[in-house]
C-alpha cells in the first residue's frame, strides 16, 4: 500500500490537529482532519466586528515559546510585540512596572513605582537570572506545588504577590488564586524573559491559518461531527461511519471513546469582553492589571496599541474576567464598565462583544514538557493529542500534535517492516 493510501484520520483542527497534520505531510502521508466547525484554529479564532478584530479570548503568542518558532514563520505573522511590563491600576493611580533590562524606557516607572519594596525588584531580577539558567527539562523535573506557595517560599511580600503576581500570571492562568503548578509558572516566566509576548498584525486567527495554508496533502472535512470511535472505526453524529487504520484525537477524547467517559477533563471558564473608547487609558503597548481584590475585572488591553489590519478608527479595549462571580449578560457588562470607570478611570466605553468561554484553560496537574511517541497511544490504532496531555499552552499543543504523529509513524514503520 501506498503511504497515501492509508486511511490516518484527526479528530480537531486546532492547533494541535494542525501540527500532527503537518507531520504525517512531511513523512509522506495524506491525512483527514475532522473539525466540527466550520473553521480550523479550535479556540484560536478572531472575528471582524464592527470594524475592529476580536479574538475569542485574550490570548497572546510567546515568541520563545521553541515549538512555535519551530512551526511558525513569525515574519509573515507580522508579530506585533507587548512591552516587557505591565500597567497597574491602584488607589487612583496607573504605576507602571516591567524589565528595564529589556526595554529602558521602563527604569524610571519600575524602579519608583509603588508597587512590591526594594527588596522584591531585587528578588525579581535574581528570579529572571535563576530560571534564564535553568533549562525547561529541569523546570518540568523539579517538584510541584502552587504558584502562590512558590512564591511565598521566595519571600516574596504580600503587596507583591496581590499588586503583581496574582493579576498578570492569575489573567494567564484564569484562576486568581494561585493554585496553578510552579512548573507552569517557572516555564511562562521563562519564556516571557527569552522573548516578547506578541499578537499577529491580523489577529491570533493568522496562526492557525498558516499552519492550514502549508498543508498541501491534507483534507478538511468541516461541520462534521463525530459521535464515538472505536479502534478502526469512527462514528459520525450523521450515522455515517468511516473505516480508518489511525486516528489521532485532537480534541477532548472522554465523550467520544466509553471507557475514558469517567476520566474529563476540568476546565477553567473566562469572560473577555471587548469595548470601543475614545481614547487609550493606557498610552504603551502594556497589559493593564486590576489588583483591587473585590473587582470583577483581572486585567484589560488596548489592541489599537498594536498595528492591526482591522481598525475602526477609535480605540479596541478588551477585559477579562476570570471570576465574574455569577453575572452574565447585561449585569457583567454593567459591573465591568463600573469598574472601568471607578478603577481605571475609562469613563466612556461602547460595548461591542462578550465572549463567554467555558473551556478556556484545562485544569492539569502533574504536568509535563514532554511526552514519548509512544505515550501518545491509546490502543493499538487510536492516538491522543491537544495540550492536555501536557500543559495547557500553545506550545504544548503543538508538541502533542508532533508526538500523537510521530506515534502513528512508530506503528506504521513496525507495518513496513
Amino acid at each position: 500500500m501506498n503511504k497515501q493510501d492509508y486511511k490516518i484520520h484527526i479528530i480537531g483542527a486546532g492547533i494541535s490537529g494542525l501540527v500532527a497534520a503537518t507531520v504525517l505531510e512531511q513523512h509522506g502521508y495524506s491525512p483527514v482532519v475532522i473539525e466540527a466547525s466550520d473553521k480550523v484554529g479550535g479556540k484560536v479564532k478572531t472575528d471582524i466586528n464592527n470594524g475592529y478584530q476580536l479574538d475569542h479570548g485574550f490570548q497572546v503568542l510567546l515568541t520563545a515559546y521553541p515549538a512555535a518558532q519551530k512551526y511558525l514563520d513569525y515574519k509573515s505573522l507580522e508579530l506585533q510585540e507587548f512591552l516587557p511590563g505591565a500597567s497597574i491600576f491602584k488607589n487612583g493611580k496607573q504605576e507602571i512596572i516591567g524589565d528595564p533590562l529589556r526595554d529602558a524606557s521602563l527604569l524610571f516607572s519600575t524602579l519608583f513605582a509603588n508597587i512590591g519594596t526594594v527588596a522584591d525588584k531585587l528578588k525579581i531580577l535574581k528570579l529572571n537570572t535563576r530560571l534564564k539558567n535553568k533549562t525547561v527539562e529541569e523546570i518540568f523535573s523539579d517538584k510541584e506545588q502552587s504558584t502562590l506557595s512558590y512564591l511565598k517560599e521566595l519571600n516574596f511580600s504580600t503587596n507583591m504577590i496581590n499588586d503583581f503576581f496574582t493579576p498578570f500570571f492569575g489573567g494567564i492562568f484564569l484562576e486568581n488564586k494561585l493554585d496553578t503548578s510552579s512548573r507552569m509558572f517557572e516555564f511562562v516566566y521563562k519564556m516571557f524573559g527569552e522573548g516578547s509576548a506578541a499578537l499577529p498584525k491580523g489577529g491570533i486567527k493568522e496562526i492557525p491559518k498558516q499552519l492550514l495554508k502549508k498543508l498541501k496533502n491534507t483534507t478538511i472535512l468541516y461541520n462534521t461531527a463525530v459521535s464515538s470511535i472505536t479502534d478502526r472505526k469512527i462514528l459520525l453524529a450523521n450515522g455515517q461511519e468511516l473505516e480508518s487504520e489511525f486516528i489521532i484525537i485532537a480534541t477532548e477524547a472522554s465523550s467520544l471513546i466509553h471507557n475514558l467517559k469517567n476520566q474529563a477533563i476540568e476546565w477553567q471558564h473566562c469572560d473577555t469582553l471587548y469595548f470601543e473608547t475614545e481614547s487609550r487609558a493606557i498610552k504603551k503597548p502594556l497589559i493593564g492589571l486590576i489588583p483591587e481584590p473585590n473587582a470583577i475585572i483581572n486585567n484589560i488591553f488596548y489592541h489599537t496599541s498594536l498595528q492591526t489590519s482591522v481598525n475602526d478608527g477609535k480605540q479596541l479595549l478588551s477585559v477579562t474576567v476570570v471570576d465574574n462571580k455569577g453575572l452574565s449578560g447585561e449585569e457583567l457588562k454593567a459591573q465591568v464598565q463600573k469598574e472601568l470607570t471607578e478603577l481605571c478611570g475609562i469613563t466612556s466605553s461602547t460595548f461591542i462583544k462578550h465572549y463567554s468561554i467555558p473551556k478556556s484553560l484545562p485544569k492539569l496537574s502533574e504536568l509535563h514538557y514532554e511526552i514519548s511517541p509512544s505515550e501518545t497511544r491509546l490502543t493499538e490504532t487510536i492516538f491522543l493529542s491537544g495540550d492536555v496531555q501536557l500543559n495547557g499552552s500553545l506550545n504544548a499543543a503543538m508538541i502533542a500534535g508532533e508526538k500523537a504523529a510521530l506515534g502513528v509513524l512508530e506503528n506504521l514503520q513496525g507495518l513496513f517492516k
